[in-house]
C-alpha cells in the first residue's frame, strides 16, 4: 500500500508561522490598551492623575503703575555768565607820552578826583611836568590793563573803576532764545565758590541792540544787597532762566510716554485692562511732562512693562508708585 502523506514546502510551512506570531502580538496590544484605558479612566475619577484639557487662557502682563498728577511745571533753558560790578567806569589820561607812574593796584578803593596815576609827555630833548590823571568816580579799581613805561594815548585806559557794592551777573543770549526772554523773568544762578546753593534772582536789564558780530543780546541780573561777602566781582556763574511756568497741570514721568506712527499715547489701567490712551504732551523738564489733553488726575498710567503692550490686554499689576514723589503703595515683585 502506498503512502498518501503529501508534504508542505519549507517556504509555505514559515508564512504560515509568522501569521501566527503577527496575531499573537496584535491580540496583546489590544489587551494592554484595554486594560491602560480602565486605568485611566479610574484614575481620572479619582483626581490622582488628571487628563490634561485644552484651555483658552489668554497672557496676562506684569507691569507697574505711576497715578497722574496734579502739580507746577516749569520749563527753563541754561547759560554761562559772569560777576561783574554794577557801574564801571575806564579813565583815560588827557595826554599823550609814556606812564610814568602808577599810583594805584588792583583792589584799591579810590574816591572821585583821586590822583591814581601819572604820564610824561616830554618829547626827545624837551622836558615837561608829569601830567596827573585823576579818579572819575568813586568805587575799586577792578583793572590795570597798563603798566609803567607804555606808551599812552587819548584812547588808552590806564585803570578801571568800579562800584562793587553793587553787583550784578551778565550773561550773552543766542539770537534763537531772544523772543523768551523778558525783563522781571525769574533766574537762579549758582556759583563754584558756593557748591550745592542757589541765588534766586530776576533779570533787570536787556541791552537795546543785538552784537552783530555775536548774534547774541546781553542781559543782567542784579545781585541782592545782602550777598555773601566772598562773592566777587570776575566769578564764573552757571545761570537757569525760566521761560515758561504753569501751575496745576497733569504730569507724569517722560518715560511713560510711547510714539508710534505720529501718535503720542499711554496705557492705562482699567479694569485690569491696558487701555490705549491717545494724549497732547506739553513741557517735558527733568523727567516729566506736561499732559495738555488725554488724562485725568489720579489715572494709572503704566511706567513699566508698557512696551509689549496692546489695547486691551489682561495686566496684573506688581507695584503701584508715585514715580514723581514717593511710593504709596507696593509688593516686590
Amino acid at each position: 500500500m502506498k503512502n498518501t502523506t503529501r508534504s508542505f514546502p519549507d517556504g509555505k510551512k514559515k508564512s504560515s508561522g509568522k501569521g501566527i506570531f503577527l496575531i499573537i502580538i496584535l491580540a496583546l496590544l489590544i489587551a494592554l490598551g484595554f486594560v491602560n484605558f480602565h486605568l485611566l479612566q479610574r484614575n481620572n475619577e479619582t483626581g490622582d492623575n488628571p487628563v490634561p484639557v485644552e484651555t483658552n487662557d489668554e497672557p496676562v502682563f506684569a507691569v507697574n503703575v505711576t497715578p497722574a498728577v496734579l502739580g507746577s511745571i516749569a520749563d527753563y533753558f541754561e547759560i554761562n555768565g559772569e560777576v561783574t560790578a554794577a557801574s564801571s567806569v575806564e579813565t583815560y589820561a588827557d595826554v599823550q607820552g609814556i606812564l610814568g607812574r602808577l599810583h594805584v593796584r588792583l583792589g584799591d578803593k579810590v574816591r572821585k578826583g583821586d590822583v591814581i596815576a601819572e604820564v610824561d609827555p616830554s618829547r626827545p630833548g624837551l622836558n615837561y611836568a608829569l601830567s596827573p590823571v585823576l579818579a572819575r568816580a568813586s568805587g575799586t579799581i577792578t583793572a590795570l590793563p597798563m603798566d609803567v613805561g607804555d606808551a599812552v594815548s587819548a584812547q588808552s585806559s590806564i585803570v578801571t573803576i568800579g562800584d562793587l557794592s553793587k553787583l550784578k551777573v551778565e550773561t550773552a543770549i543766542p539770537e534763537r532764545f531772544i523772543s523768551r526772554i523778558r525783563p522781571g523773568m525769574p533766574a537762579e544762578i549758582r556759583l563754584e565758590s558756593w557748591p550745592g546753593h542757589v541765588i534766586e534772582l530776576t533779570v533787570t536789564e536787556l541791552d537795546p541792540v543785538v552784537d552783530s558780530s555775536s548774534r547774541t543780546l546781553g542781559i543782567s541780573m542784579d545781585l541782592p544787597a545782602d550777598s555773601p561777602e566772598w562773592v566777587k566781582a570776575g566769578m564764573y556763574a552757571e545761570i537757569r532762566l525760566t521761560t515758561d511756568e504753569k501751575d496745576a497741570v497733569i504730569k507724569i514721568p517722560a518715560d511713560t510716554v510711547l510714539r508710534r506712527f505720529g501718535e503720542s499715547f499711554v496705557f492705562v489701567v482699567e479694569n485690569d485692562r491696558a487701555v490705549k490712551r491717545l494724549i497732547t504732551p506739553g513741557i517735558t523738564l527733568e523727567g516729566a511732562v506736561e499732559i495738555i489733553s488725554g488724562l485725568q488726575e489720579g489715572e494709572q498710567v503704566v511706567y513699566q512693562g508698557q512696551t509689549l503692550l496692546e489695547d486691551g490686554v489682561a495686566l496684573r499689576v506688581v507695584r503701584t508708585q508715585n514715580v514723581l514723589g514717593d511710593e504709596v503703595s507696593g509688593e516686590t515683585p
